[in-house]
């Protein structure tokens, strides 16, 4: 059974669309079979990878008009698309009965066929969200290594903390992912330093540095590994994404190695 996992920062601008597309690429590049699920109305993930309109979105399936219809991207990676549409979502569903549970019961049929599905959630906290919590296994979160994307850290915790205790007893913060990162600014350092001191050890090892390539990748509507696999991102997301593939298949390994760690550090 594959792994659910939700990528939620509400505050835009952080690298999470391109986040989502990169791991998702990257675990490809190692041999796993991945379903990108594109939750925001603004669909930038499906623009980002140059996939046209289709009949059946992820708007059309939260409705009930449609079972997920993946759109196949390459080998090994599918693509659940988005619309303009789904910006209504929110209003066309607030009296649906288990209206937090639509996503977990889309994904039963399909999660045996994948080995992660990746949910590229949209910048709110709203209805969209809470279905992408409720039908997860991890949230991770990507920070931008800038002061203001430090704002709003608490809330995120909050909400993810809400959801574990009501709606979904599974969830867990994964991971953190700094993005954005460059080693000769005193301000990013600091930042990285300060997410660590906020959530410890689930920050992940792997800095995703920035890199033009990461920014001209989505105008040529490729993955970061399609249109530079030589480049910083590409060697970023993929070392990102093998610590995601030791998280998630050795769990008791790497809570063992944390342990490790710390009794090191102390």
């Amino acid at each position: 059974m594959g792994f659910i996992i939700s990528l939620l920062n509400h505050k835009g601008g952080v690298g999470k669309t391109t986040s989502t597309i990169n791991i998702g690429a990257g675990l490809v590049e190692l041999g796993k079979k991945v379903l990108l699920i594109d939750l925001d109305p603004q669909a930038n993930l499906t623009l980002s990878l140059g996939i046209p309109r289709q009949k059946y979105t992820i708007y059309e399936a939260l409705r009930g008009e449609s079972e997920l219809v993946p759109y196949t991207v390459k080998e090994g990676l599918d693509v659940i698309t988005s619309t303009l549409d789904l910006s209504g979502a929110e209003m066309e569903l607030i009296n649906e009965a288990g209206r937090e549970f639509i996503m977990r019961e889309l994904f039963e049929p399909v999660r045996e066929e994948y080995d992660y599905i990746i949910i590229d959630c949209p910048p709110s906290l709203g209805l969209l969200t809470l279905n992408a919590l409720t039908s997860s296994d991890y949230v991770y979160i990507p920070l931008q290594t800038e002061f203001l994307a430090l704002q709003g850290l608490a809330k995120i915790k909050q909400v993810i903390d809400k959801v574990r205790f009501r709606l979904n007893k599974k969830l867990q913060i994964g991971g953190v992912i700094a993005t954005m990162y460059d080693s000769r600014k005193v301000l990013n350092r600091d930042v990285v330093e300060t997410i660590k001191k906020f959530f410890g050890k689930k920050v992940f090892d792997t800095l995703i540095r920035e890199t033009v390539a990461l920014a001209e990748a989505p105008a040529q509507r490729k993955d970061i590994f399609d249109y530079n696999k030589r480049s910083n991102g590409a060697k970023d997301y993929l070392a990102l994404s093998n610590e995601i593939v030791y998280r998630t298949e050795n769990p008791e390994e790497f809570a063992a190695s944390l342990r490790k760690r710390e009794k090191t550090e102390i």
